[in-house]
């Protein structure tokens, strides 16, 4: 795919005015700093307010999503990359997960001897923090409190695949997992589940918001996909470029897209 011009808003795409949904990554793309900014989470309540559903796809783990999931303005969280979904049914947090529980046990001694040898291989490399909510992958920090150079970051890359592992790397972290399972197939899965509707025969209708290389799958796979302004860091790392980049970054990047959507309506 072309690299779009470094400022391209979706506001002039016709297509902006039926939207249905809003699909976004959460790190570098609602948050700015490890934080969600008061910008974005007006956007999310402005989205919400105008009938637009906002489902939030994320590498962060389970137990770090949970309270997001309870208190943004948010129809869900899809986490692990579309391994764990997190979704309020009333006044509960309702948490489903795409492998059965018989999977996820064979898996824990595998993701366990995995991280070690990662650990032992990769001088420097060292746990995401948020690992002690992690249920289905392992996460290695490349730039969150930690920093690994591209030649370490290829290292780590190396050792999750030899394990067998598919692996991604965000914008902070170096994740790894068993499975078949990502972000588009988690996007699927939470769309059927609590809209009872097929993503694929609606694309057209879901916009996906990311920041990074590992959003370059859905990138591809949405007409309407959006780049927040960071992302042009990794420009020299991406093979498939969102159709528009906003000119603001992280969450103001986000909050764009909403005027922009919530404007097409109007």
């Amino acid at each position: 795919m072309r690299q779009p011009a470094a400022w391209r808003s979706i506001a002039g795409d016709a297509a902006a005015r039926s939207v249905r949904g809003v699909l976004t990554d959460i790190d570098d793309t609602l948050t700015t700093g490890g934080a969600i900014t008061a910008d974005a989470l007006d956007a999310l309540s402005r989205l919400q307010a105008a009938g637009i559903a906002v489902i939030a796809i994320t590498g962060r783990p389970m137990g770090w999503s949970e309270p997001f999931a309870r208190d943004w303005p948010i129809a869900a969280i899809v986490a692990e990359n579309g391994a764990v979904a997190l979704f309020r049914d009333g006044d509960q947090l309702t948490i489903e997960y795409a492998q059965d529980a018989a999977t996820r046990e064979r898996n824990a001694q595998r993701l366990r001897d995995a991280a070690a040898r990662v650990l032992c291989e990769v001088p420097g490399a060292s746990l995401a923090r948020d690992s002690a909510g992690r249920v289905t992958d392992i996460a290695i920090d490349h730039s969150e409190f930690a920093r690994l150079s591209p030649l370490q970051i290829e290292q780590v890359l190396g050792v999750m695949k030899r394990e067998g592992m598919h692996a991604t790397v965000s914008s902070i972290h170096i994740n790894g997992w068993f499975g078949e399972h990502t972000k588009l197939s988690g996007a699927r899965w939470i769309v059927q589940r609590l809209l009872a509707r097929e993503l694929d025969a609606e694309l057209a209708q879901w916009v996906y918001v990311g920041d990074s290389t590992n959003d370059q799958l859905m990138f591809g796979h949405f007409p309407l996909s959006v780049g927040v302004a960071n992302l042009l860091r990794f420009a020299d790392q991406l093979t498939v470029w969102p159709a528009y980049l906003t000119r603001g970054e992280r969450g103001a990047g986000f909050a764009e897209v909403a005027d922009a959507l919530i404007a097409a309506r109007s």
